[in-house]
């Protein structure tokens, strides 16, 4: 895994050879956060990162200056990988939760101005992920969210959808919440 840009840009970590998670492609996390810089400037913003996998995003996320990411993944392996790259880096604002999304989802009561949401393709209720988000509590005026997708989906007709964009077989839809959808 390695880190694009920011504090700790060109940073290379060694994934463990049993990881059960489809990283984002270098090629397509490097043009999704060319996009969100022509958005928002990361420093200050909180971030949640969701099927967090390598953490690959977090890494992106806090390299860039997020003041606090908080990334939820269920598989031990992963979990443990996230937690040991962020002891090398000797990382303090970030909270590593073991977990199932859709519970964290339902109970979460903090809001983040960026949500980032990498479900494996052949999720069950994968369509259902966007509607979840969009739906929580975990929102506030001006939050974006990214939903990496394949091209099976089309999620163009919910709510705040902003744009479509494709890396290669990588698709990101991506959400805006305007201030008067978020009151």
């Amino acid at each position: 895994m390695r880190i694009i840009r920011g504090k700790y840009g060109r940073r290379r970590f060694n994934v463990p050879t049993n990881i059960s998670a489809r990283p984002t492609t270098d090629f397509a996390r490097e043009n999704i956060f060319n996009v969100l810089e022509n958005m928002v400037d990361f420093e200050g913003l909180t971030a949640l990162d969701l099927f967090a996998g390598t953490g690959a995003i977090t890494f992106e996320l806090l390299s860039r200056e997020c003041e606090w990411v908080t990334c939820v993944e269920k598989a031990a392996t992963q979990y443990k990988f996230i937690k040991q790259v962020a002891q090398q880096l000797d990382i303090k604002n970030i909270s590593v939760i073991k977990g199932d999304v859709f519970k964290f989802i339902d109970t979460c009561d903090k809001q983040f101005d960026i949500i980032f949401a990498d479900p494996p393709y052949d999720l069950p209720d994968f369509s259902k992920v966007p509607e979840m988000i969009l739906g929580s509590s975990m929102l506030r005026p001006g939050s974006i969210v990214i939903i990496e997708h394949s091209k099976a989906y089309d999620f163009s007709a919910l709510p705040h959808f902003t744009e479509h964009r494709v890396y290669g077989s990588v698709n990101f839809s991506i959400f805006r919440i305007n201030a008067e959808a978020a009151d």
